[in-house]
């Protein structure tokens, strides 16, 4: 297994031949990422259906709260970004916005039917959400070889996926067994984010396991969080990232379009992220492959290339089975090109000691354009009906792509980079 030196930039490539392995701590990342998302997952998987259907909330009431769960936080990202950054305490971070999230469940446990708690608590998880991901974002990129950040980021979020198909069936299982309980579902989803917290705890490094490998600390960057601003290839990535996620309607709109467009029955509804999960689990890690070999820039566009054919599917009038498999696989293609393919290519950008509060301002971006998407898409729903709101959207994804393709940097940059190499 790599050491944490493996991502210094000094570091001796491997021997020509050799297959390198996934360092130790990704694997470790990626365990706690696997069982916190059956926790989340099994909550996400029903949620849609439990406010929508179960309490009545209009499409645009849906919205509010969807981009509340993917935007609502951008501070708190980059707060835990930089807090993190700030003497290495990637884990003590990290590990509060695992149990935040955790503890949220509670609150949609004793929330009944106010839509107020029910906001709440979505937003704690949110908030947990966003405190964690950038540490653990960062801990993935110290401790893998710049030169293998796609593989890495693929692997960690092959694992992460994982959890992200049990959460569902976990879900409907639960459901199923209960005559629809949902609140059975919220309680075992707290026990299983416990478990997660706990994994953190014993798994996760704090520090480099071997203290005589690690070279001394760099002088501390000038300029705060955005120093790295001055970097014009950073720039343009965090520019794309908003442009890109103001197009990007979320996952539960289409889950909700595929059920009204086929009619299924209600219960199955859980069973919808299972096929864009298994697509993403399969794809994640050659996918990161693929970006380290080719260049981590095609890769995000061609997956944003799959989100607009999954669009334009929902407005055909093919057969229900081939919109419906054609839309799963293409969201699942969407994320396995895009989600850690992203942070792999933002990561060499980023100066010593700036990693996750670096990570945190793309993450940030990328949000709240997801919360103007998201409000914006079920007000359009709400207004005019949802074709009208699903081709308005496709002509904003589909500019969005084109602009990316400019301005998105080529080629790979190394930490080592001057601020005014944008290549």
């Amino acid at each position: 297994m790599y050491l944490a030196t493996t991502g210094r930039p000094d570091a001796p490539p491997a021997p020509s031949g050799v297959r390198r392995r996934v360092p130790g701590t990704v694997l470790a990342l990626g365990t706690v990422s696997l069982v916190t998302d059956v926790s989340s997952e099994m909550v996400t998987a029903v949620l849609p259906l439990y406010l929508v259907l179960g309490l009545g909330l209009s499409p645009l009431q849906f919205g509010l709260l969807d981009g509340l769960s993917s935007g609502a936080t951008a501070l708190v990202r980059l707060l835990g970004g930089a807090t993190a950054d700030r003497g290495g305490r990637h884990k003590a971070v990290g590990g509060f916005g695992y149990a935040l999230s955790a503890l949220s469940r509670l609150g949609l446990l004793l929330a009944g039917g106010a839509t107020g708690w029910i906001a709440g608590a979505i937003g704690a998880d949110r908030l947990g959400k966003g405190v964690r991901t950038a540490p653990r974002d960062a801990l993935i990129t110290l401790h893998s070889p710049p030169e293998d950040l796609g593989r890495a980021f693929g692997a960690h979020r092959a694992m992460d996926t994982t959890g992200a198909l049990l959460g569902p069936l976990a879900a409907f299982a639960l459901l199923w067994a209960t005559a629809d309980a949902y609140d059975a579902v919220f309680a075992v989803s707290f026990c299983v984010g416990t478990f997660g917290v706990l994994l953190w705890v014993l798994l996760v490094p704090g520090r480099a396991r071997n203290p005589l490998a690690v070279p001394a600390p760099a002088p501390r960057p000038r300029g705060g969080l955005l120093s790295a601003l001055r970097s014009p290839g950073y720039r343009r990535i965090v520019l794309c990232a908003g442009l890109l996620g103001a197009a990007t309607i979320g996952d539960s709109f289409l889950y909700l379009l595929l059920q009204r467009r086929l009619d299924f029955d209600a219960t199955w509804f859980p069973f919808l992220p299972l096929g864009a999960a298994a697509v993403f689990l399969l794809l994640a890690v050659p996918a990161g492959r693929l970006a380290d070999r080719l260049g981590r820039r095609a890769p995000l566009l061609y997956g944003h290339g799959a989100l607009l054919l999954a669009y334009g599917l929902l407005l055909t009038p093919l057969p229900d089975t081939v919109v419906l498999l054609g839309v799963l696989a293409l969201l699942g293609l969407f994320y396995a090109a895009t989600d850690g393919v992203l942070m792999a290519l933002t990561g060499p950008f980023l100066t010593e000691g700036r990693q996750a509060g670096g990570l945190a301002l793309v993450q940030t971006a990328q949000a709240l354009a997801r919360l103007g998407a998201a409000v914006a898409f079920g007000a359009v729903w709400t207004a005019t009906g949802p074709e009208t709101a699903l081709v308005a959207a496709l002509v904003a994804l589909a500019a969005a792509v084109g602009c990316s393709a400019r301005l998105l940097p080529r080629g790979l940059a190394t930490p080592a980079e001057t601020p005014e190499r944008t290549d």
